[in-house]
């Protein structure tokens, strides 16, 4: 049983300029698929008034980040030498028309992945997610940027339909996205993934329930990540009595503030000052950063995608993944030593 994801794309006629990372893929153009938003079918331009058509990848269907801006009223930018997309503002410019393209089969093609791409919405870096809450990139094909449209559901607070037998995917009013079974369109398979909460409420909820306050404590960890495609916030935090550190670590559901799992145990010491919530380390994170690269000849800093700080066993660790020429490298180090504890590679 097939199950297929939307996503809206943004044209690269914005774009100008050639990232230097980025790989190939199989995909398969399709324009016999039909998108409806709140009841009206929709086709999507580029620039040049040409039809965008839906683009199916990995089980996944793609459509062009253009229509983002146009659905969501916001105004589109592009940053060449950050290759960043940028998406916010209140519209100036209405919707692009153009001629439609009734010729066009469906057929397989070659895109181009591009986890180099960063995607701001409204002033927020935002990272995309399948149902399975497995981290997707935005890809390129024919001078347009793609993005997932479960995602952009989220952004819009729609929910997400697919049938399987019109080969059509529906984006209607409401504040939840759904996935949905192409045997039964109507029957929502997942949770939502529409986050109600913000991290700062998140953040709130953990304190109270730990009874401590915002000013006594040292936050190590706040970030987001899907667990079983739910959207949850992650935090931890410590806090000083006499020589004892008090660890906390809190996953809070976003949909609902709900206090999904909870930790909380004693060290006997961190790499912290006791007057400033900075970390002490004997390597920074700037250095941390080339000792990984250092491991990926030909890598530079626009291939490290995802880079941060946490906390084992007291441990400070920098973690993070470069992607260079097809494979993914994920590593941890140490920030004392700068010994990389954990390498791991992935085509």
């Amino acid at each position: 049983m097939k199950k297929q994801f939307l996503a809206l794309t943004l044209s690269a006629a914005l774009l100008c300029g050639t990232a230097a990372a980025g790989w190939a893929a199989s995909a398969d153009l399709r324009p016999d698929i039909n998108v409806v938003i709140d009841g009206t079918t929709r086709t999507f331009y580029n620039v040049n008034g040409q039809e965008v058509h839906p683009i199916s990848y990995q089980n996944t269907t793609y459509l062009p980040v253009r229509a983002i801006g146009e659905l969501m009223g916001k105004n589109v930018n592009w940053d060449a030498s950050t290759l960043t997309v940028s998406i916010g503002g209140t519209r100036v410019t209405g919707t692009t028309s153009g001629t439609p393209d009734n010729s066009t089969k469906a057929q397989d093609i070659t895109l181009t992945v591009r986890p180099e791409y960063t995607v701001v919405i409204d002033g927020t870096t935002r990272t995309f997610y399948d149902a399975k809450g497995r981290e997707v990139d935005p890809v390129e094909y024919s001078g347009s940027i793609y993005l997932p449209i479960r995602a952009i559901g989220e952004l819009m607070g729609k929910t997400v339909g697919w049938n399987e037998n019109t080969q059509t995917v529906t984006l209607t009013g409401g504040s939840t996205v759904t996935d949905y079974d192409t045997a039964n369109p109507t029957t929502p398979t997942t949770p939502s993934q529409s986050g109600t909460i913000s991290m700062e409420r998140a953040k709130e909820i953990a304190l109270q329930h730990a009874g401590v306050s915002a000013d006594s404590v040292q936050f190590l960890k706040t970030r987001s990540d899907y667990e079983d495609g739910v959207l949850v916030y992650e935090i931890e935090f410590v806090r000083k009595n006499g020589n004892i550190w008090q660890e906390y670590d809190y996953e809070i559901a976003a949909a609902s503030g709900k206090i999904v799992s909870y930790d909380s145990e004693v060290e006997t010491s961190y790499s912290y000052s006791d007057n400033s919530s900075s970390i002490n380390t004997a390597v920074s994170a700037e250095q941390a950063k080339q000792i990984a690269l250092s491991r990926v000849p030909g890598a530079s800093a626009s291939n490290l995608i995802k880079f941060e700080q946490d906390y084992d066993d007291g441990r400070l660790e920098y973690e993070g993944e470069i992607y260079y020429q097809g494979f993914e490298y994920e590593f941890t180090i140490d920030a004392q030593s700068g010994k990389i504890i954990d390498w791991d590679v992935d085509r």
